[in-house]
């Protein structure tokens, strides 16, 4: 596995090798060992998996009090996924990040704690899978506005406008969320 930093470097893009045959190919995307050697000793507690259509937007998402830790990978379609770093104590504090997750390129994007998170699908469908560091705590979420201007995230959609839940559409601003020290 190769662990590549990103524009902010606590975000990383994780390469695994692929081995492929006449049989279709076999890749490792999770080892504790080689995350520890990279210099993340994680353990993860839940996997979630969700499908979603063209343009579907999910996000910005990110827990206060119960901050996870994100392992994000695309096992059918492409999406763009979006870091948004929310550590006061970060220079890298209020910027963005993303990353073109697809089937095809087989890449993962580590998204520590104290990020907001969230994606577009840029294919026609795509199913993403992730570990998170804790589990969800729906008391402690809360939802960074997606075209938030203070943060500026420059999403792939063109002019069609997103799709979203009730709850993303109630975003809120990056100067009224509670962020991390």
């Amino acid at each position: 596995m190769r662990f590549i930093p990103t524009a902010i470097p606590d975000v990383l893009t994780v390469e695994p090798v692929v081995h492929t045959d006449s049989r279709g190919f076999f890749m490792e995307t999770w080892h504790a060992g080689k995350f520890r050697a990279a210099g993340l000793d994680l353990s993860f507690v839940q996997d979630n998996h969700s499908g979603s259509v063209r343009h579907s937007l999910r996000g910005l998402h990110y827990q206060i009090g119960r901050p996870q830790g994100k392992l994000v990978r695309v096992i059918e379609g492409e999406i763009f996924d979006v870091a948004v770093d929310l550590r006061r104590s970060s220079p890298t504090y209020g910027r963005w990040v993303g990353v073109t997750l697809s089937r095809a390129n087989r890449l993962q994007m580590w998204i520590p704690e104290g990020f907001a998170h969230g994606y577009c699908v840029t294919s026609e469908r795509a199913e993403v899978i992730y570990k998170c560091t804790d589990v969800h705590a729906p008391e402690e979420e809360r939802t960074l506005r997606w075209d938030d201007p203070a943060v500026g995230v420059e999403w792939p959609l063109g002019a069609e406008p997103p799709l979203l839940s009730a709850k993303d559409a109630r975003g809120l601003p990056f100067q009224a969320i509670p962020t991390f020290a």
